[in-house]
């Protein structure tokens, strides 16, 4: 009761939580220009976050980026947890972010990325070794079974952000270990879609490509899917939250751009 500031207090990985505050506001000052001032990120349904829980809740995006999605995210969340709605225009949110939110991301793009990623890797990562897909190139090997407990875990202390494609391709397949995740955990789930990252940044999100570019966020309807829903089902609906579903006249696989 004593560790007012949590000096000593630990998320459920063993990671000092004050550490990740001290990163948070860092990172959220750092990137703030990138995402108010050098571009106009525009925002929707951030009423939707207002009344979430403080913990069982699992944001489920498209993905654009490495990294830049998940940092536009957290400065969302850190300005809802202010009462502010739609927006990110008031910096003063960094001075006490929202610290029990994670996100999942691939252990080798945050262990052999370089100094950066590890760093980032601090701001709540949960690291998991992705079966289909190594050092750019498609693969085969076995699942990481302690991938659903490590995003449960999250799940027990705060709010996960995932990206169920897994890559940053444009309308890739939903991989089915979100559908299993959602049947183990029942969070209450957030879709969101994401736009204009792609345009602006390169694919890391750490350099720009091109300023002036409107960056647009938006969050869905939470949804309570039931325990009879099947795994097919699950994808299909979420598949067409995050509108991911291939549109007729781009049948024809796009190969995400350089």
């Amino acid at each position: 009761m004593l560790d007012v500031f949590g000096f000593f207090e630990r998320d459920p990985f063993g990671n000092p939580m004050f550490v990740k505050r001290v990163i948070m506001m860092i990172l959220g000052w750092v990137t703030y220009a990138r995402l108010r001032i050098y571009n106009r990120t525009r925002i929707r349904g951030t009423e939707h976050l207002e009344t979430l829980p403080r913990n069982g809740v699992l944001f489920l995006s498209n993905h654009q980026t490495y990294f830049m999605d998940v940092i536009c995210l957290y400065h969302i969340f850190f300005s809802v947890k202010w009462g502010f709605r739609n927006s990110i225009n008031f910096p003063i949110y960094l001075l006490a972010p929202r610290s029990r939110v994670f996100y999942v991301a691939a252990s080798e793009t945050m262990k052999e990325g370089g100094l950066i990623p590890k760093v980032l890797a601090q701001a709540g990562a949960i690291l998991i070794n992705r079966s289909w897909r190594a050092k750019g190139q498609n693969v085969k090997r076995e699942v990481d079974t302690a991938a659903n407990d490590k995003v449960g875990k999250g799940l027990s202390y705060g709010w996960v952000v995932s990206f169920p494609q897994g890559t940053t391709t444009p309308y890739a397949p939903l991989r089915k270990g979100t559908a299993h995740l959602i049947k183990a955990h029942n969070p209450v789930v957030v879709p969101v879609v994401i736009n204009g990252f792609r345009r602006a940044f390169d694919k890391k999100g750490l350099l720009f490509k091109k300023r002036n570019t409107t960056l647009s966020v938006t969050f869905k309807e939470p949804i309570r899917f039931k325990p009879e829903d099947s795994v097919e089902d699950i994808i299909e609906r979420l598949r067409n939250e995050i509108e991911q579903k291939i549109p007729v006249e781009k049948l024809i696989w796009r190969k995400e751009e350089e």
